[in-house]
């Protein structure tokens, strides 16, 4: 399955395009209107592959929305596309490979970045998620180091 999603989707703010392609990765698999809503109170975040200043692990459905609660002040997506869903009915995990597009509010560079996300459900709900993420796409983003890119 492959589908692009673009930020005149119903979730509004910087990360629309991440939630909607998220959602549409689980349809079906959980329960909730919002991307908040599919999480599990107790639900458990682990970056391994991240950046620099980025907490490796998080608590907590309110530890995830404090988390991403100022992503619109250093990206503004504007699509999320290329996704690729890989389900294993027996251990209740699901394998979301996806893009996301959007532009560093600070540098105005473009930021392209490319996503594994291992996500565990129980009772409709996810209770684990683990994510990959390409650090060089942020640091080409962000301008790290100064002036730099690839």
């Amino acid at each position: 399955m492959t589908k692009t999603v673009s930020d005149d989707t119903p979730l509004v703010g910087a990360n629309s395009p991440f939630f909607s392609i998220i959602k549409e990765g689980l349809d079906g698999l959980v329960d909730g209107e919002d991307y908040y809503d599919l999480l599990a109170e107790d639900v458990v975040f682990e970056y391994v592959i991240t950046v620099p200043g980025y907490p490796r692990r998080v608590e907590g459905r309110q530890g995830i929305v404090d988390l991403y609660s100022d992503y619109g002040d250093y990206v503004k997506l504007h699509s999320a596309g290329n996704l690729r869903v890989h389900r294993d009915p027996e251990t209740s995990v699901v394998v979301l490979e996806y893009e996301v597009h959007g532009t560093s509010v600070r540098t105005g560079r473009p930021y392209d970045n490319r996503f594994v996300s291992v996500v565990t459900i129980k009772d409709r709900k996810v209770t684990h998620w683990r994510d990959y993420l390409d650090p060089i796409a942020v640091f080409d983003a962000q301008g790290w180091p100064q002036g730099g890119g690839s």
